[in-house]
């Protein structure tokens, strides 16, 4: 009797040399679409970061020429003689990125939730702003901060000023450079930075789950504190970095909107490359900043509990 021999679980043959070669290319394709991103963050971010860094460590003149001596000395000098500047920019920061919040969340929840037919139009007035010239935007704040303003007048009517003053806010009840002023600038600024991402995370909560929430018997507040808020933490923390990174290096709003007590690290830093062309020490200020930024928004992001951002 004759007998048949059945194989099972046996591996396919091996793909042929153009099998291979067509593989290895559908592999590399991922890469070869990376190679532009990659090619202009070497040329126009890790190129001048490498310079940045070897700056800082150099002594010299601008008669003499800058050599590298490897002056590390001159990050300690930098930060004990401008440390003040650095605690007033993460205050301001601090307090644009809270205002921003307190403003955009409504604004955005408006958009997603309950604009309708006008959430384009509400949407594109908040982008709006971004044809204008961020210049251009400072100075018109300087116009409507003027002693002799609106804003001054309404709250000098309102009596607001004093205590303005006493809080350090405002000084001689006025409000132009003063802190009140470089704050407002930097949340006027900033604020679709904040707007924008709050907007799509509360745009991509399935209605479904407010209505269950409703369904439970649960108050319009409960629903936002456990529902709401949560699924839209993403979009928190996203817009607070996006407000709070740029605000702390910014310079505009303070030189325009400010005094000289109210100087930030950004200010310092264009100074010292621009004006006293002490290249080591704007450089090194530039380095301490980054890496201020850097080790708070680490820590902000592990402490938010985002997977998404995590």
């Amino acid at each position: 009797m004759s007998t048949s021999t059945v194989t099972t679980g046996q591996q396919p043959p091996a793909p042929d040399g153009a099998h291979r070669t067509t593989t290895r290319r559908r592999k590399l394709v991922p890469y070869w679409l990376l190679l532009p991103g990659i090619l202009w963050l070497l040329v126009f971010f890790a190129a001048p970061l490498v310079y940045q860094a070897s700056t800082s460590v150099q002594t010299g003149s601008l008669e003499d020429g800058f050599r590298v001596t490897w002056h590390f000395a001159t990050y300690w000098d930098a930060l004990t003689e401008y440390w003040p500047q650095f605690v007033r920019s993460v205050a301001y920061a601090t307090s644009a990125t809270v205002l921003c919040l307190l403003l955009g969340y409504p604004l955005a929840y408006l958009i997603a939730f309950r604009a309708g037919r006008w959430r384009h139009v509400l949407m594109v007035l908040v982008i709006a702003p971004f044809f204008t010239s961020f210049l251009i935007r400072t100075l018109a704040w300087k116009t409507i901060l003027a002693d002799n303003g609106p804003v001054v007048s309404a709250l000098g009517s309102l009596h607001v000023l004093g205590l303005t003053d006493a809080l350090g806010l405002t000084e001689g009840h006025r409000v132009l450079a003063t802190p009140l002023a470089v704050v407002c600038g930097l949340t006027y600024n900033f604020l679709p930075f904040m707007i924008l991402p709050l907007y799509t995370s509360l745009e991509r909560i399935d209605s479904r789950l407010l209505e269950a929430a409703g369904d439970l018997y649960a108050r319009p507040l409960t629903t936002f504190r456990k529902v709401t808020l949560p699924l839209s933490m993403p979009g928190v923390v996203a817009g607070t970095l996006l407000t709070f990174i740029p605000a702390a290096g910014d310079y505009i709003n303070a030189e325009l909107l400010g005094s000289t007590d109210q100087k930030m690290i950004g200010n310092v830093i264009q100074s010292q490359f621009l004006r006293v062309l002490d290249y080591p020490t704007a450089a090194a200020l530039s380095f301490i900043l980054m890496a201020a930024i850097l080790t708070m928004v680490t820590v902000y992001i592990r402490k938010s509990g985002t997977e998404d951002l995590v």
